[in-house]
């Protein structure tokens, strides 16, 4: 017996070692076991417990009965008679306490222990795993491929299995069992998580990937990721010492992972070029970031308070005339350059101008000098032909109001007769006609719009 009590307890300390399970949950196990195995001989109903004693190795069940004058279960009670065998003089209401032999039941309990002790190991590395890795999301990891699902990978990490899923790849990257992978940890999901995703569409993707992986693991799912937006900050953090140490900041990064990337950088000490410092010696430190990154090409843009400046920044490697704000409030600009630098500030494929927006989070149109300055003439000889067709004015005086600054029929109409008789060609009773056929050209404009608009109420 000796012997069993030490082996008992061995056991015991291996398991709460080991994985983690204190010895008074599986104890708590093993006496339920023995339990449930006991009901299925005694009843379901019966009223059973059992007690392990550690320090001697022994193991006791008991029934309890209820002593009743007429048996209506016998599960659960015994009648005044029959406790005489047990109580010197029993009457209804008293307790008979009856222990069982646990010698045929101890290999069945055993068994149901196992098995219990085994999911309950399970669940509890899976909480200890989740546990641990919940709080390290943002932080980059290494392992290697160990297979694959789909075309999601499954990465070792050494503790647990990850996902890097096709999504948060860098798509020309190409691996085979074994391949060392550098990446992020994005997410770390439970099932409770994957139940509660609801309608974001990144985590449902990641979703996915954790069903494909393998549908019986249960979690916890650590999900990476080599496109996020943050893998690259942290790859800047390790070769740029001064971004670590807060010196200088990045503000926004958004990237086409493997093929191109806009970084926004500031420095909070004027004396330091942000841009100068992550490039490095010769380019040492950005060449690093990029050699990771399989070759992704990445520019450097100075954050400026003033918006112009950096949406003027954020078209790099083109370089930008000026900006014009159309909409302040809808965040819509449109960007002139020099016509040579027209296909760069697109980009193959829109690229750069589309980096550029979700960079600046407005909606950029660019445009050459050259197509800015054809629409400008085409919009002059509109607005000149306008002038000419109303009464009074011509092609010829159309031409000089409009070299003199008045492009618009409304900026004739609102202006005083001596100011029109000023120019040359146009004498003070011209000037004035001139002013009433523009007033009457915006009134006939303004009626049609309303028979317009009431026409449209009408169908």
């Amino acid at each position: 017996m000796e012997g069993t009590a030490k082996d008992l307890l061995l056991a015991l300390e291996g398991l709460e070692r080991e994985k983690n399970i204190k010895r008074e949950d599986i104890l708590k196990t093993i006496e339920d076991a023995l339990v449930s195995a006991l009901r299925k001989n005694l009843g379901k109903t019966a009223q059973i417990s059992a007690k392990i004693d550690v320090q001697n190795g022994t193991i006791q069940a008991f029934q309890t009965l209820n002593v009743v004058d007429v048996v209506t279960n016998p599960e659960t009670e015994i009648d005044v008679e029959t406790a005489k065998k047990y109580l010197s003089a029993p009457k209804a209401g008293d307790v008979v306490t009856l222990t069982q032999d646990v010698e045929d039941f101890s290999r069945i309990a055993a068994q149901i222990a196992k098995q219990v002790l085994i999911q309950k190991v399970r669940g509890i590395e899976r909480d200890n795993f989740y546990k641990e890795f919940k709080p390290r999301e943002g932080e980059v990891v290494t392992g290697s491929v160990r297979r694959f699902s789909d075309r999601d990978l499954i990465v070792d990490l050494g503790k647990v299995e990850a996902i890097l899923p096709y999504c948060e790849q860098i798509k020309k990257e190409r691996y085979t069992n074994g391949s060392r992978v550098k990446a992020i940890i994005a997410k770390v999901l439970n099932q409770t998580d994957l139940a509660n995703i609801g309608d974001d569409p990144v985590l449902s993707r990641y979703k996915s990937a954790a069903f494909k992986m393998d549908k019986g693991q249960r979690g916890p799912y650590v999900i990476l990721s080599r496109a996020n937006g943050k893998f690259m900050e942290e790859l800047f953090k390790v070769e740029v010492p001064e971004i670590s140490e807060g010196i200088v900041e990045i503000k926004a990064i958004q990237r086409d992972p493997g093929f191109r990337a806009k970084v926004m950088v500031s420095s909070i000490d004027h004396k330091i070029d942000p841009i100068g410092t992550c490039v490095g010696m010769r380019g040492i430190r950005i060449r690093a970031v990029m050699n990771e990154l399989s070759g992704e090409r990445i520019d450097l843009i100075n954050y400026s308070d003033e918006i112009t400046s950096v949406i003027a920044n954020a078209i790099a490697p083109a370089k930008a005339n000026f900006v014009k704000i159309l909409s302040m409030t809808e965040k819509k600009a449109l960007i002139i350059v020099p016509d040579d630098q027209l296909p760069i500030a697109i980009g193959k494929d829109w690229q750069n101008i589309k980096l550029a927006s979700r960079l600046t989070g407005w909606e950029l149109e660019v445009k050459s000098e050259s197509q800015k300055a054809k629409e400008a003439e085409e919009a002059a000889a509109a607005a000149q032909n306008v002038l000419a067709d109303i009464e009074g004015i011509g092609p010829k005086t159309a031409e000089i109001l409009q070299k003199a600054g008045y492009t618009s029929v409304e900026k004739v109409a609102s202006v005083e007769p001596e100011h029109l008789a000023a120019l040359q060609g146009i004498g003070e009773k011209t000037a004035a006609k001139i002013i009433e056929s523009a007033k009457a050209y915006l009134n006939q404009q303004a009626d049609g719009q309303e028979d317009a608009d009431d026409n449209q109420e009408n169908d």
